[in-house]
């Protein structure tokens, strides 16, 4: 006869096993504290964790909707600076050469990258930051969120009169990964480009978006050359906090002249300026 305390006895109602982390849920996403049923995850958070993978796997074949973000920017006021909008290829010709090949990503079509030098060549344009939009990781991304955030920041940036930033018209970068937005942005002349682009999904945020940011960008820039605003979603940083981020890496780039790890993110700080090793909580 089973011992009437074991897991085995217990039926019906009391079938779910309580974890004692489970009050910490509700301060995360992440999947703890979910208890059990017997050595098995409760049927409902396995059905959850299903969905997810599976919202996490159309967020990475997902599109980009070129077609509703121009009918966005043109519809907005706001934006109007942005417009015309270009959209542009990378040289990856479908999705499954993007996942599989990530340096087709990174790269223009020459035939796109001669319509922008022809575009630039025409207006004979110096601008102070380009503005890319590319799928990245996740369509849904920008998709969702790039427009009204791009409608934030252009409301926070700083600067009046011969201070005030010159915005390319908008680039919309189809199959782009990051190092796309350097070569669009040595290709119409500008100082500095700021990529929005589609993060990897989580199992709980298919729609995260990122900003990074590189001045004086140029083909082989390194990650260690840009600053990045990542998690920008409404579920995570707000349109509002990352625009007064990114803002800020805007006004500090153009008075250091740089990015990546020489512009320490201090927004939140009253003292702008170049990290240094008492800056660093590794030193």
């Amino acid at each position: 006869m089973n011992n009437p305390s074991t897991p085995s006895r217990i039926y019906g109602e009391k079938a779910l096993l309580d974890d004692p982390w489970r009050s910490l849920r509700a301060f995360t996403d992440a999947r703890i504290g979910l208890g059990r049923t017997g050595i098995s995850v409760p049927s409902n958070h396995w059905l959850d964790f299903q969905l997810a993978h599976a919202q996490a796997k159309d967020a990475v074949n997902e599109g980009l909707a070129i077609d509703e973000l121009i009918q966005q920017v043109t519809a907005s006021k706001t934006l109007a600076s942005l417009s015309p909008v270009q959209v542009v290829d990378s040289r990856a010709a479908t999705r499954a050469e993007y996942l599989q090949n990530p340096n087709s990503g990174r790269c223009l079509s020459d035939s796109s990258k001669n319509r922008l030098q022809a575009s630039a060549d025409c207006e004979h344009n110096h601008y102070d930051v380009a503005i890319v939009i590319a799928d990245g990781l996740s369509a849904q991304a920008v998709n969702t969120h790039a427009v009204p955030f791009i409608e934030q920041l252009l409301m926070t940036l700083q600067g009046e009169g011969q201070n005030k930033l010159r915005c390319s018209p908008l680039v919309l970068a189809r199959q782009g990964r990051v190092a796309i937005g350097d070569e669009i942005s040595l290709a119409i002349n500008s100082q500095a480009v700021l990529m929005l682009i589609g993060e990897r999904p989580g199992l709980s945020s298919p729609d995260s978006m990122g900003a990074y940011f590189t001045w004086n960008p140029k083909v082989g820039v390194s990650d260690a050359e840009r600053n990045c605003v990542s998690n920008i979603r409404c579920a995570g940083l707000s349109y509002t906090e990352a625009a007064q981020k990114v803002n800020y890496l805007f006004m500090e780039s153009r008075r250091l002249q740089c990015s990546g790890i020489e512009l320490k993110e201090a927004s939140d700080n009253t003292e702008p300026g170049r990290m240094n090793n008492s800056d660093c909580f590794l030193l």
